[in-house]
């Protein structure tokens, strides 16, 4: 399982690969305007309703498909960085649901036809991808990685735990967006999976935990792993929550893991000063 792991991830971080998606991302918009147009001016009933934002939102789909794997490919190489990802693709969801609030105006729009609830809506969903954009920027900065392992054979040990845990995710995210593709044909509407894999991100957050316990026992070590669970959780919450609601949630959770980095480095820094 180590293998195919490492084959994967020579594959995910091929310095084409960047190029490979941006066209990919490019045809996936062009893919949609053209869809709309056939949908509009051909009147192809199968196709999308006129609406020209399905080409953004399906770029959107695409690039969090994108951010999704880049999370689970970065599993392995620290956990820390992986809560990070989560927190990027929850502010990509927020941009695209900012767009989505778009579509619910008229086309030709002044004050006279504007509803008022989407637009908050839009203004609460960028502010909070915003925030959650500085958050993460420091939460990056700060963090430091300490090695809960005691030698380079306990550290190999761990790494490949987590790497056989990110091709489990590997395997269920692709299995999920399979079923996606599937439902979606037969419903003829786009249904997505992405609170579900949120779900299984907290199952494998807790079993890393637990994983880790045989190399570290130190509290400081349990409440910060714990703390990326919680943190995961609260990110799940905020997909589904209604519109304010999932802001704070989503503000919440950054701020909780941003505290988090402050409070561990600083006693990790005590616990070195006495050592």
């Amino acid at each position: 399982m180590i293998k195919l792991y490492d084959f994967f991830y020579r594959l995910w971080s091929h310095q084409q690969t960047d190029q490979v998606v941006s066209w990919l991302l490019i045809g996936t918009f062009g893919l949609g305007i053209l869809m709309v147009a056939c949908s509009q001016y051909l009147g192809f009933p199968s196709l999308p309703s006129p609406d020209y934002l399905i080409a953004i939102d399906l770029s959107f789909q695409v690039l969090l498909v994108v951010e999704i794997l880049g999370l689970i490919f970065v599993l392995p190489r620290s956990v820390a960085d992986s809560v990070g990802k989560q927190f990027e693709i929850l502010s990509v969801i927020l941009l695209r649901y900012a767009f989505k609030e778009f579509g619910n105006f008229k086309q030709t729009v002044s004050w006279s036809n504007v509803i008022y609830d989407p637009l908050f809506h839009m203004l609460s969903d960028a502010f909070e991808a915003l925030l959650i954009f500085l958050i993460i920027g420091l939460y990056y900065q700060k963090q430091r990685h300490e090695r809960i392992t005691k030698n380079d054979q306990e550290q190999l040990e761990f790494i490949h735990f987590k790497k056989i845990v990110a091709l489990i995710l590997l395997v269920v995210f692709i299995f999920l967006g399979c079923s996606d593709l599937l439902q979606s044909i037969e419903v003829g509407h786009y249904v997505k999976s992405f609170n579900t894999f949120y779900t299984i991100l907290i199952f494998s957050d807790i079993l890393i935990l637990l994983f880790s316990l045989r190399y570290s026992s130190k509290y400081y070590n349990l409440f910060r792993y714990s703390s990326f669970a919680l943190a995961t959780i609260l990110i799940r919450v905020s997909l589904t929550a209604p519109p304010y609601i999932n802001a704070i949630l989503g503000i919440t959770a950054g701020l909780f893991v941003l505290g988090l980095t402050f409070v561990y480095n600083y006693f990790l820094k005590q616990e070195v000063e006495f050592t």
